[in-house]
């Protein structure tokens, strides 16, 4: 099996690839700690699997598990995150996950995941009961995915925004204009009906674009 490891801690993601190079069959091709970067290494490598944090700069493990599935159709996605909350489960089934796992748990539960995902099943760590998937899944949209109404460039701007990108540092990673940019952010503005910065902020804080921390 064939991964792509991404987590922005770096002691993490060491102990997570010792993990891994320790199972039989297991060969990490590639590792980041930048969302941008793991998406480009997931075109790049096309791995079984890309095993993916969720809060990373440049853009989260949500986001590119939404693209991923563009970018290299094989590929399952496995989030390997801190959050149990309501918000991050429902967003990452929504993207199609293949796998949820807490980065509680135990070592032997990583391989079980990822035996299940090889069999083309969908693992959720256990502390994810079934009858808060269900409530999950039977929440209003809106609830759920407060990004719902926001294309994906515009949620990769918001992203940027929120981790305090000016317009034209924003302009130069996109390969856009700072016109296109500030335009993208006004429409945002709009949509959301949010009209400062430190709104956008929080924004992004409570939709789980960025951690508290960033």
């Amino acid at each position: 099996m064939r991964i792509v490891l991404a987590d922005d801690h770096h002691l993490v993601r060491a102990g997570i690839r010792g993990l891994l190079e320790d199972m039989s069959g297991i060969n990490v091709v590639a590792e980041t700690g930048d969302g941008r970067e793991a998406l480009e290494l997931i075109e790049t490598h096309r791995p079984d699997v890309a095993l993916l944090d969720i809060t990373m700069p440049g853009m989260n493990g949500l986001e590119i598990a939404g693209r991923a599935t563009k970018a290299s159709p094989a590929t399952r996605v496995v989030i390997l995150s801190m959050h149990a909350d309501e918000i991050y489960v429902a967003q990452a089934l929504r993207a199609g996950v293949a796998g949820y796992l807490l980065k509680d748990a135990a070592a032997a539960e990583l391989e079980l995941a990822l035996t299940a995902v090889r069999r083309g099943e969908t693992y959720l760590s256990p502390e994810i009961s079934k009858r808060v998937i269900d409530g999950y899944l039977r929440a209003d949209t809106a609830e759920i995915d407060p990004l719902g109404g926001l294309t994906a460039r515009q949620r990769e701007i918001l992203q940027l925004i929120a981790e305090g990108n000016s317009n034209k540092q924003i302009a130069g990673r996109l390969e856009v204009s700072v016109k296109t940019v500030e335009t993208h952010r006004a429409q945002i503005m709009d949509r959301l009906e949010i009209r400062d910065l430190p709104g956008l902020v929080r924004f992004a804080i409570r939709s789980g674009l960025i951690s508290p921390e960033s």
